[in-house]
């Protein structure tokens, strides 16, 4: 097991090495260069659209609502929480700095990632919407190969990232809260998982449209509460973060001291994780929307970034940074890492404070489960049809439980790996369509100022 896991870090310090982190970043800032910044001209319409507009009469298998609550599903919480807390054991607070980075440029990546995905999408024979990168590589760029490479490992990373990882996380939450033997934890979310899957995407989409929202907001208002308790140590919490993003960060405590080469390493690699920019997989969740226009969807889409690293994983990086506990041992004796250090993080400041990370961390890793559970499941759809989808569900309900027992380490760098694999040949199809993406967002830009002009008429003739 040991080999395994030192081969598993040798093999994500090459794929995660400077070659992937340069596309990422590149990408995004091409996107944003050829949109003219729209993540920031249009950040406020984006979310008002998201949580006001329906349409009904559009084609699509769910609302915008359900489309954005689908993709948060699968990256909010985990990825906000256990994730930033991860990327901040191991690459220093600085993380989070290039983790603010990856999510300012990723919102582009994020919209071009969606309009592609609507632009492309297909009608399988149950007359569900199917979309996303294997769909726009294979009909926008024609590389086949490169398309079923991506669902590949697409089916592979929904097993390891979004249900290994979340078993995982969930498991020893419980572990070091209430001692609950992993065993337990893992059965009790195979039975709900596989109860919620039978359902499909409609099912999956009213289930995260209820649990996201309930739960994301839960987790904020406790994090700011903390916040706002040690308001005073703020600014020397930012100071730390800009200071050890480009100067590295001292070992404290049995931290080890981190690089700015790991602390970028870190940031950008855990924020693709929590926003899921570039990696591929929430346009396969948008593709599914009711929408009149690609445009419009993308606009929603890219709100989930904001959402996640602009908002909840910011909150849990300052938690982590005004409780001091960055270098402390658990019980095992180990440094402190994942859902462990944000509990201790939460415990530290107010009482019972663990249990609004457990409270929280459940529902999200469930949601987020479902929510991943559909992207492998329309991946394995794109290589072998309709059919194979069922064996696919029953496989994916099985790994819960191994994912809860394993060790934290091994499947968090195997969920890593699949990671950068599956954003490589994303990227190589967002760079090359980029023309693509700059065509729509001109119609429709075109299109919102022509439903400006005509609003602008109608208040006038009432008048």
């Amino acid at each position: 097991m040991i080999e395994l896991q030192q081969t598993i870090e040798r093999l994500n310090d090459w794929i995660w090495g400077p070659p992937l982190l340069i596309l990422l970043v590149y990408v995004g800032i091409y996107l944003t260069i050829r949109t003219r910044a729209l993540q920031f001209r249009y950040l406020l319409y984006a979310h008002k659209l998201a949580f006001s507009r329906h349409d009904d009469n559009a084609k699509g298998d769910i609302s915008h609502f359900q489309a954005l609550m689908t993709a948060l599903a699968a990256t909010i919480g985990i990825g906000s929480i256990t994730g930033v807390a991860t990327a901040i054991a191991v690459g220093g607070m600085g993380a989070l700095l290039w983790m603010w980075v990856a999510a300012l440029f990723g919102m582009a990546t994020k919209y071009g990632e969606a309009i592609l995905a609507i632009k492309y999408r297909v009608t399988d024979e149950l007359g569900e919407m199917c979309g996303g990168p294997m769909y726009y590589i294979h009909k926008g760029m024609g590389w086949k190969w490169l398309a079923a490479l991506f669902a590949i490992f697409g089916a592979i990373t929904a097993i390891g990232t979004g249900n290994m990882v979340q078993s995982n996380s969930v498991s020893h939450a419980l572990l070091d809260l209430f001692h609950l033997d992993p065993i337990y934890s893992g059965i009790a979310l195979m039975l709900l998982v596989g109860v919620a899957l039978i359902g499909g995407i409609k099912s999956i989409g009213k289930v995260a449209g209820i649990l996201v929202p309930a739960m994301a907001l839960f987790y904020i208002i406790g994090g700011l509460i903390i916040i706002f308790m040690r308001v005073e140590e703020i600014p020397a919490a930012f100071s730390l973060i800009f200071r050890s993003a480009f100067s590295g960060q001292a070992a404290v405590g049995g931290f080890a001291g981190a690089s700015v080469m790991l602390a970028i390493q870190m940031g950008i690699s855990r924020g693709v994780f929590s926003s899921e920019a570039g990696l591929g997989s929430s346009p396969i969740a948008a593709a599914a929307a009711k929408t009149d226009t690609p445009g419009r969807q993308a606009l929603v889409s890219m709100c989930s970034v904001f959402i996640t690293t602009g908002i909840v994983c910011t909150i849990t990086g300052l938690v982590i940074a005004v409780s001091g506990v960055l270098g402390e041992l658990g019980p095992n004796g180990e440094v402190l890492d994942g859902s462990a250090m944000a509990l201790r993080a939460f415990d530290r400041i107010i009482p019972y404070g663990g249990l609004i990370v457990t409270i929280a961390l459940i529902p999200f890793a469930y949601s987020t489960i479902l929510g991943w559970a559909y992207y492998g499941e329309k991946c394995v759809e794109y290589l072998f049809g309709y059919r194979v989808t069922k064996l696919y569900r029953i496989l994916y309900t099985l790994v819960i439980f191994p994912g809860a027992i394993l060790g934290l380490k091994l499947i968090w760098g195997f969920a890593n790996m699949m990671n950068g694999l599956m954003a490589f040949p994303n990227l190589i199809a967002l760079f090359v369509l980029t023309g693509v993406i700059a065509k729509e967002t001109r119609f429709f830009e075109k299109l919102l100022r022509k439903e400006k002009e005509e609003r602008a008429i109608k208040r006038k003739n009432r008048n």
